[in-house]
């Protein structure tokens, strides 16, 4: 079997800082063991022999998801390939991603054969099993969650079998966001297009009053929009557009003026950890996310939540932000205000319809967020909230279920690849209620 070693130890060979704590250091983990197979057997004969486990990827979520009492299992040793498969026309493919590759790997390998997803989240540190699985997005009004990007997936269920779901499988819209609930992704399929360039233009000065009397231009103006505020003032917005959309960027952007000098979301951070901006092009990869893989994403003293919404609700949701500003502020680094496209993926926060994101990074006082959570879900309740899986929120499973169509088919269809509840933990039976 595979290396192990406890959770918070190092194992011979292995990195010393292994994970005890997530990446935000809010949760510890409360596995007796780690795994870190090399083989797929090697993760079979685990997870088959496993009371409890969970699959543990780059650590960036920021509640219980991926805690479990016995067994986490890292893939980061795995040893598959890269593989990159070519469609009819050539000019477009499946890149199958080993089960523990980040997006800041996989990116550079596409980049360099001169391929492209079609987009990324603010930073490439996160596995790209992870982020798909939680329903992780970019931006832009016509792009699709990083979810959307998924044609197929190989999973170790809990009876220790490998099967392989693609989109003619009756359960896939089921299985792309699944929260760890189904087993063990090992290999994951997405779909990459040819590459393309963007440009970062940073906009300050921008009035709420505009902003919502244009928010779905604003939204629509770039390939990729995203909106910094406190919930007091607008800050600034940052509008990623394509070069081969849009030849040169406007000096004003909704009475909005321009930045002249590169610009952190973040008051007194500093700018060596993002990704250029002011106008200058790059390739797809080094623009749309915020942050360079090669730094300490954000931050790195955080939390965070998000929120999403009917795009129709986008001005009640705001304006109900806006009312709880004063309790918010005090708790908040930023928040960030972006758009994701619909999809059909069972329990992706923009299932049946285009969603507005509310992101909150906070300081790292977890008693203080989470006593203003239920403040900032009550104020949403009237728009339909759906939190982010992967970051903190106060909502559980009966409220939950009220905002997504299928989710007693989801439960169903955790009961069917997980029978005996290996992969079952406190998150998912206080969100989902799968076993209840």
């Amino acid at each position: 079997m595979g290396e192990m070693h406890q959770v918070g130890s190092a194992a011979p060979g292995s990195d010393a800082r292994q994970p005890e704590t997530n990446w935000a250091g809010n949760l510890t983990y409360r596995a007796a063991r780690l795994h870190r197979p090399r083989t797929v057997a090697e993760v079979q004969a685990i997870v088959a022999g496993s009371e409890r486990v969970k699959a543990l990827g780059s650590r960036h979520c920021f509640n219980d998801i991926a805690d479990t009492t016995a067994d986490l299992v890292s893939l980061d040793a795995l040893d598959i390939g890269l593989e990159l498969e070519w469609l009819d026309d050539v000019a477009t493919g499946v890149a199958w991603v080993p089960g523990g590759m980040r997006y800041g790997e996989l990116v550079v390998e596409l980049a360099r054969q001169r391929y492209a997803l079609h987009n990324l989240a603010s930073l490439p540190h996160i596995t790209v099993v992870g982020a798909t699985a939680t329903g992780t997005h970019g931006s832009g009004n016509r792009n699709g969650s990083l979810s959307t990007s998924v044609v197929g997936l190989e999973i170790v269920r809990s009876d220790g079998q490998l099967v392989t779901v693609t989109p003619d499988h009756p359960d896939f819209a089921g299985a792309v966001v699944h929260l760890g609930a189904l087993g063990v992704v090992t290999r994951i399929g997405v779909r990459f297009q040819p590459t393309f360039s963007v440009r970062n233009n940073v906009y300050v000065d921008l009035p709420w009053d505009r902003l919502l009397a244009d928010l779905d231009a604003v939204a629509d103006a770039a390939y990729s929009v995203s909106v910094f505020t406190d919930w007091r003032e607008v800050t600034q917005v940052w509008v990623k557009s394509r070069i081969d959309e849009l030849d040169m960027a406007p000096e004003e952007f909704f009475g909005a003026r321009s930045a002249t000098a590169p610009t952190h979301m973040l008051k007194t951070s500093s700018i060596e950890n993002l990704t250029e901006q002011l106008g200058v092009p790059g390739e797809w990869h080094e623009r749309l996310p915020h942050f360079r893989a090669g730094f300490t994403p954000s931050k790195g003293e955080e939390l965070q939540s998000e929120y999403f919404v009917p795009r129709r609700h986008a001005r009640a949701a705001c304006d109900a932000l806006r009312s709880l500003a004063g309790r918010i502020a005090p708790l908040l680094q930023i928040s960030e205000i972006r758009t994701v496209a619909a999809d059909e993926l069972w329990l992706s926060p923009a299932y049946g319809g285009d969603v507005l994101a509310l992101h909150f990074t906070w300081l790292p006082d977890e008693p203080g967020v989470r006593a203003v959570l239920p403040q900032i879900e009550d104020a949403l309740r009237p728009c339909a909230p759906r939190p982010h899986w992967g970051k903190l929120f106060s909502a559980e499973a009966d409220e939950i279920e009220s905002r997504y169509p299928r989710f007693d088919d989801f439960r169903a269809l955790v009961r069917r690849f997980d029978p005996r509840g290996a992969f079952r933990n406190d998150y998912l039976d206080r969100t989902i209620g799968a076993f209840r």
